[in-house]
């Protein structure tokens, strides 16, 4: 599983030129989910991202985490962080998971944060989405 997280101030996914999910101050995050992936390992890559101190304290150290800052998450599905690149010019995906295990851990994941933050959104597995943030920072961080 992996995962691209980027602090914002906002976003919002839509499918069809219609919002499907929309947050304020918190995390966009771009999800890829792998062959092998499993429930165990959406459960700490969850806990991992939710305490992850990257928001500014009242002294402008980087010392607090999202739960901290009541901030809001994101996450969108995005196989491609799977590509594989190394040969040729078209990206190989074989190491992503199949969409079935994809999206169950998908939805699972997304149940998972709601254990720990209040407000969770979500874009639609497998549409064709459009991606708007304004990046908090800009603060990107991979997890793996």
């Amino acid at each position: 599983m992996k995962i691209v997280l980027q602090r914002v101030q906002r976003a919002s996914v839509s499918v069809d030129n219609e919002i499907v999910g929309r947050i304020d101050k918190g995390y966009l995050v771009l999800l890829g989910v792998g062959q092998g992936d499993t429930r165990e390992d959406a459960i700490r890559l969850v806990k991992k991202m939710v305490n992850l101190r990257i928001f500014a304290d009242e002294n402008d150290k980087i010392n607090l985490s999202l739960k901290d800052v009541d901030g809001s998450i994101l996450v969108v599905s995005q196989f491609t962080l799977y590509a594989d690149c190394r040969k040729g010019n078209r990206p190989n995906f074989i190491m992503a998971g199949t969409p079935e295990l994809a999206e169950e851990l998908y939805e699972f994941f997304v149940d998972e944060c709601k254990k720990y933050i209040p407000i969770v959104e979500k874009g639609i597995f497998g549409a064709d989405m459009k991606v708007e943030l304004l990046n908090d920072g800009p603060f990107t961080v991979i997890l793996e």
